[in-house]
């Protein structure tokens, strides 16, 4: 089985000084990955957010959870890559999907396609990409993209290029996951658009089974290679777990034994919360759990038990 690690997703911070700090401490409480989103709301540019937490540390990761694949071409996003692989000595996780919030592309005039056309599109960006950061070119002609004979400049430090992040809930995106990805974050069905009841009751612990499913399967002889990631919402450290899973399932529309199973939530004292962790990746293959900033804090005991282990 993988070490366990564990990263921290924020969006920016009130200042640049305030940002380099949460690097930091980030890296001070042991996390291995700083994250970005990238989405249109009240955030900071996904990748100069990875630079500045990147100078600012000495071994914490960045990355980005995800890029929107229809906010970049191809060609650019990997020179993009590429330089902050180089720039942070080989820090950089490089996270990309084919979008899903829909507020992202009604407010910036970006069409949104169906799901299996952002899909398809995302395919053959990784194709191009790869291609850049292993071959140094990319020639490539497809429904979505024409690249004559692209360049690629500068040349990665992690042979070839930094390590790949794709996550997704369905069985398309998983798939491609599986075909591509190093790291396969399983997160639940995005499909409406927005976060909203749907969520949670895409949350529940079969459906996670079946996505660890798809993503290994289409890895093929490789599925024992991918590092399985898990997006989580709730985190609490309390010593009375079953008051806190029946006043919460409601509000997830999800019975206690649910919520209690759902990977999305981490509930009880650190020790019960590390066994969870250690059931999850006997289970599911769960090594790299990713919170949000304001979890950061109650997740520390957690990770100085489990990190590496």
């Amino acid at each position: 089985m993988a070490a366990f690690r564990f990263a921290m997703q924020a969006s920016g911070a009130a200042s640049p000084a305030a940002w380099r700090e949460l690097a930091r401490k980030c890296e001070d409480m042991g996390y291995s990955t700083l994250y970005v989103p990238d989405h249109l709301d009240d955030q900071w540019a996904p990748m100069v957010a990875c630079t500045v937490a990147a100078e600012a540390t000495t071994t914490l990761r960045v990355g980005t959870l995800v890029l929107d694949n229809d906010f970049r071409h191809p060609v650019l996003a990997a020179r993009e890559a590429a330089t902050l692989d180089v720039a942070t000595g080989g820090r950089f996780e490089f996270g990309i999907g084919a979008g899903w919030l829909t507020a992202d592309y009604d407010q910036s005039g970006i069409p949104m396609d169906r799901p299996s056309v952002r899909i398809a599109r995302l395919a053959e960006s990784l194709e191009i990409m790869r291609s850049l950061w292993r071959t140094g070119t990319a020639t490539f002609s497809g429904e979505h993209y024409e690249v004559p004979g692209a360049k690629g400049f500068p040349v990665p430090v992690t042979p070839g290029g930094p390590p790949l992040v794709i996550g997704g809930g369905g069985r398309r995106i998983l798939t491609l996951a599986g075909q591509h990805a190093d790291i396969v974050s399983v997160v639940p069905s995005l499909a409406a658009g927005h976060i909203g009841p749907e969520v949670a009751a895409e949350a529940v612990l079969d459906r996670y089974h079946d996505r660890v499913r798809w993503a290994r399967e289409a890895a093929g002889e490789r599925a024992d290679e991918l590092e399985l990631q898990c997006w989580t919402v709730a985190v609490q450290v309390v010593p009375n777990a079953d008051e806190v899973f029946e006043s919460l399932a409601s509000i997830f529309d999800l019975t206690p034994d649910q919520l209690r199973a759902a990977p999305l939530a981490l509930i009880g004292t650190a020790s019960e919360i590390a066994e969870t962790l250690r059931k999850r990746r006997a289970e599911l293959g769960f090594s790299y759990i990713v919170v949000h900033e304001a979890e950061m804090d109650a997740l520390a005991p957690v990770i100085a038990e489990l990190a590496g282990a």
